[in-house]
């Protein structure tokens, strides 16, 4: 399996007497001049004193803006630590067992607009810039991004199943195929709520509930699924459990189905819907 998350926008800097980041060092080495490119870039962007507006976000983030200029010399961690956030949280990837571990080195590959795709134990710098942006001196992040992607993934992703948490800006900038001799089974992760008889699409408990779901895909014993029927099977395994609390109320949440749905297009995903209650 392959397990496709979006990066979170809360990021813990490294401790201050680490080592910076070798991006030769990065999964997916292909990547390293596209990288260094976007990161001279962003750098010079951070400088700017219109920063914030350019990068699209408040001005109460400049602090973490003016990191930006000097990433190459910041401190790194393990992007499993690095990266904080609810899907996070409830996956607990900075602390997975062994066995686990070397499952979701294999498996998790995190997206990026400054890395492009990273693994959990790939040491980065704390930084902000989100895949939507419009860089100068790059272009438009999903854009740049795709022909490097597709050359360090689409090998990686064929003949397997593509367990896909991403959103939509992180979706544009990697498609697996799914047609011809490097076809994936590429299934996408919904959440819905029900309640008083229906149901609809959540956001905080969705993301809560995809990191369970990336937890327990890590964990679990036996082999890791390698089609979308496997993928479902295991995702039924925690029909019934109490699996994270509702936010203001304090009250406790299940998954109570899961059920795969086939692609709307001929080249789209399937979707494997969790229904919580």
């Amino acid at each position: 399996m392959l397990i496709c998350l979006p990066p979170s926008e809360g990021k813990t800097p490294a401790p201050a007497d680490a080592a910076p980041v070798e991006l030769a060092a990065l999964t997916a080495p292909s990547l390293t001049a596209q990288r260094t490119a976007v990161l001279d870039a962003l750098a010079a962007v951070s400088a700017r004193p219109d920063a914030t507006a350019v990068l699209k976000v408040g001005a109460g983030l400049a602090e973490e803006v003016a990191r930006n200029v000097d990433l190459k010399a910041a401190p790194a961690a393990p992007a499993s630590r690095v990266y904080t956030g609810v899907l996070y949280a409830a996956a607990g990837l900075a602390d997975l067992p062994d066995g686990a571990g070397r499952r979701a080195a294999e498996s998790v590959r995190i997206f990026s607009g400054l890395w492009g795709v990273v693994a959990p134990d790939d040491r980065i710098p704390a930084y902000r810039l989100s895949m939507g942006v419009d860089l100068p001196g790059v272009g438009k992040l999903a854009t740049a991004w795709r022909p490097h992607l597709a050359e360090a993934l689409d090998g990686r992703a064929a003949g397997d199943v593509v367990v896909d948490c991403r959103s939509a800006a992180y979706l544009a900038a990697w498609k697996p195929a799914t047609t011809g001799a490097g076809a994936a089974d590429w299934v996408t992760v919904r959440v819905v709520r029900e309640a008083d008889g229906s149901r609809s699409v959540v956001s905080h408990n969705a993301k809560h509930t995809r990191g369970v779901l990336t937890g327990h895909l890590l964990r679990r014993a036996g082999e890791p699924p390698s089609s979308a029927e496997d993928l479902l099977d295991a995702a039924r395994e925690l029909d019934g459990e109490v699996i994270g609390t509702e936010v203001g109320t304090g009250l406790s949440y299940r998954m109570i189905e899961a059920a795969l749905h086939a692609p709307t297009t001929r080249t789209g995903p399937r979707t494997l819907e969790l229904v919580i209650a």
